[in-house]
């Protein structure tokens, strides 16, 4: 019996022995990881890649992660060229983009990284605007909209101009906006508008009577400067924030949305590209929820890990004619649905 004990105590000792072993080969090999990462897009994600580019660089200290903020469109005009690694994006990839990358023989792979809440955001002092309903939304930033100061959406309101805030024409914010709140109405050309969302925050913080929107992120890390008005649900009539709980139920509709990576093909043949994308959807959740965004679903982040190990390349939110594919991101993010029109 005794022998047993000590038999078993030995092989105890051994492996701990052989994991202590292996502690500094693991941090010889972090150590031993070199390069440079580029990454440029939204400024919605950004926030996302800049916390996982801060912990990478924690246990990567000699890879470089550099991420702009060109906003989504301006991302995916460098990405397409093979000019960055990986597009920051608040909007599924468009037909004259993935056109572009199919010029430039650019493959890529498609990671959903969070959710957002678009949110519609005025002054902390405003206490008139308990909601709003999207055609309010519409007929305010439309160019021939009827609404223009407050007392046109209740006559009880204050009888002043509202001074609109948007993100720029490159923002993937916008381009989301415009889907799901404009249809086919133009936008006033008279918005405030930047890439940066700090700025839009800094802009109806000083404007007692301003409205503007961006990503819930921005909304979350400035409560004390703006507040987000509640936006009535179209199908059942709740006056609804954009609070976490409510962009992942999709409580707070129309303007809950997926956000993405988008990452070259060519640029993960090289090990700091790769090890960082791996690390950066492996702890996704985690990064999201720091910044004030909405995890994914565990579901989803097996399936991103799925479409990353067997480099299933393409989008699923384009059909193979251009048309635009709708639906949850979990109904949607499948590999039946991918279009890579470099394999076609």
């Amino acid at each position: 019996m005794l022998q047993r004990i000590f038999r078993l105590t030995g092989v105890a000792v051994l492996c701990v022995l052989l994991l202590l072993a292996m502690v500094p080969d693991a941090r010889a090999q972090a150590a031993n990881l070199r390069g440079k990462v580029v990454v440029d897009g939204s400024s919605t994600v950004f926030p996302i890649t800049e916390a996982a580019a801060h912990a990478f660089k924690q246990d990567f200290p000699n890879v470089d992660v550099v991420v702009g903020v060109s906003g989504t469109g301006g991302g995916f005009k460098r990405f397409v060229k093979g000019e960055i690694d990986v597009s920051d994006a608040s909007r599924p990839i468009k037909k004259e983009e993935l056109e572009a990358a199919r010029q430039n023989q650019v493959r890529f792979i498609e990671l959903p990284v969070g959710f957002d809440g678009l949110s519609v955001v005025v002054h902390h002092d405003n206490n008139w605007a308990d909601k709003l309903t999207v055609e309010q939304l519409r007929e305010l930033f439309s160019e021939d909209g009827k609404i223009r100061k407050w007392s046109d959406i209740n006559p009880a309101w204050p009888n002043e101009t509202i001074k609109l805030y948007s993100p720029g024409t490159d923002s993937g914010t916008f381009d989301y906006f415009r889907e799901a709140v404009m249809g086919e109405r133009n936008f006033r050309t008279d918005l405030s508008t930047s890439e940066d969302d700090n700025v839009l925050v800094t802009g109806i913080n000083g404007d007692k009577f301003s409205l503007g929107y961006f990503g819930a992120a921005y909304y979350y890390e400035n409560r004390e400067k703006v507040k987000a008005v509640p936006i009535l649900n179209p199908a059942t009539g709740e006056a609804i924030l954009p609070e976490p709980e409510n962009v992942l139920s999709n409580r707070y509709a129309p303007l809950s949305r997926p956000l993405f990576i988008y990452v070259s093909m060519n640029a993960l043949r090289r090990p700091e590209v790769r090890k960082f994308v791996e690390f950066y959807i492996n702890r996704c959740g985690e990064f999201s929820e720091k910044v004030g965004y909405v995890a994914l679903p565990q579901e989803i982040v097996a399936m991103a890990r799925d479409f990353l190990t067997n480099r299933r390349t393409g989008t699923v939110w384009l059909m193979p004619d251009g048309a635009k594919r709708h639906g949850a991101l979990a109904e949607v993010y499948k590999p039946e649905n991918l279009v890579d029109p470099l394999k076609q």
